[in-house]
């Protein structure tokens, strides 16, 4: 196989993707089988060619289809070139040169309307993962990739898997010098709700309330809801003006709901990563004069049921900062592994770091 570089026992080489059609042409197979856990890329990347599109062109596709994809694969796959503005990195091992390649680590380097996302860092082999003797000599690769296409400027922020973001950081400070924040961005776990999980509510909804999508009358409740969200999280701040962009967009996709309680417009909801049978809640914000009144539990409990029932999602995941209170309310609803609850295999801790100096996005 071309391109290759000699990682551990074994034999590793990076490809580079710019376009979303090209990486799922080699990754679909294996990010569908880890659906939950590689929500954070593969959605992007289906938004990117049309999910409808995507799922017919890659759904029934093979380990074997990869295989012979790579047979007529180009040079330019394994060179260092420029970057689009997004584009994907990926790197697979070999046992041997004729033997089949491996998935091992996705680099997301993708943006949206507000801006660029921090790099996105996801792995199939989460125990394999635990070990710095896999991770390290795997995500030089990458980075030393990644440094040949894009300014380090771009590179703000990291989010993934917390050992795997932990190396790259390190890695990509000394062979950048941009240094690394003094503070995560973002510490949290990755939980889900399914079917089996899911817990109805015990109380009815306040008369006069409603539980619904966002319509676009609504987009300067949702415009300052998002706004408040954003100087809640303190490293991505948004003017109103920036927050409307995002409202109409969330609104007219139909990706938001709100509680309305008489009119007055509580809580959002945001369902903003999509596939095949996994769907994420990505933002849920009460405005601070409407905390501790159940806002926040009633809408995702019925964001979640929608999902779960009506839309036959497979679960509904998301992530919640370890220090959030908002881990009750998820818990409450069926979340796993919240609130000091043990933690399935599939609840794993994540982690953003930043990088001082570098062009902050927004995401």
């Amino acid at each position: 196989m071309p391109g290759l570089h000699a990682s551990t026992s074994r034999q590793s080489f990076v490809m580079q993707h710019n376009s979303a059609d090209d990486f799922l042409s080699f990754t679909y197979p294996v990010l569908r089988r880890h659906e939950a856990s590689s929500n954070i890329v593969l959605a992007h990347a289906l938004k990117r060619v049309g999910a409808e599109t995507a799922l017919s062109v890659y759904e029934f596709m093979s380990d074997e289809d990869v295989d012979a994809r790579f047979a007529s694969v180009e040079p330019d796959h394994f060179t260092p070139k420029p970057s689009s503005s997004a584009f994907w990195l990926t790197l697979w091992s070999v046992s041997s040169p004729s033997g089949p390649a491996t998935l091992d680590l996705v680099l997301a380097c993708v943006n949206w309307t507000l801006g660029d996302y921090p790099i996105f860092l996801w792995t199939p082999h989460r125990s394999s993962a635990a070990s710095s003797a896999w991770v390290a000599p795997r995500i030089e690769q990458l980075a030393d990739h990644l440094h040949s296409c894009v300014p380090p400027e771009r590179i703000f922020s990291v989010f993934g898997m917390t050992s795997l973001v932990k190396s790259f950081a390190r890695i990509w400070s000394q062979t950048t010098g941009f240094v690394i924040e003094p503070e995560p961005f973002y510490a949290a776990l990755f939980s889900y709700c399914t079917a089996e999980s899911f817990r109805e509510g015990d109380s009815a909804l306040p008369e006069g309330h409603r539980l619904r999508k966002a319509v676009m009358a609504d987009s300067e409740s949702v415009a300052q809801l998002c706004k408040e969200f954003a100087d809640d999280s303190i490293f991505f701040p948004l003017t109103i003006e920036r927050a409307r962009i995002e409202a109409r967009e969330l609104i007219s996709k139909g990706l938001v709901w709100v509680y309305d309680a008489s009119g007055d417009i509580t809580t959002i909801c945001a369902v903003t990563r999509n596939s095949h049978r996994i769907s994420a809640i990505t933002k849920v914000y009460t405005t601070p004069r409407w905390r501790r009144r159940g806002c926040a539990e009633f809408l995702v409990r019925a964001v979640t049921a929608q999902l779960l029932f009506d839309f036959g999602k497979e679960s509904v995941v998301l992530y919640v900062g370890h220090e959030n209170s908002a881990q009750r309310v998820y818990d409450r609803v069926g979340f796993a592994g919240l609130c000091g609850k043990p933690k399935p295999d599939t609840v794993e801790d994540s982690l953003e770091l930043g990088f001082v100096g570098a062009d902050r996005g927004h995401w």
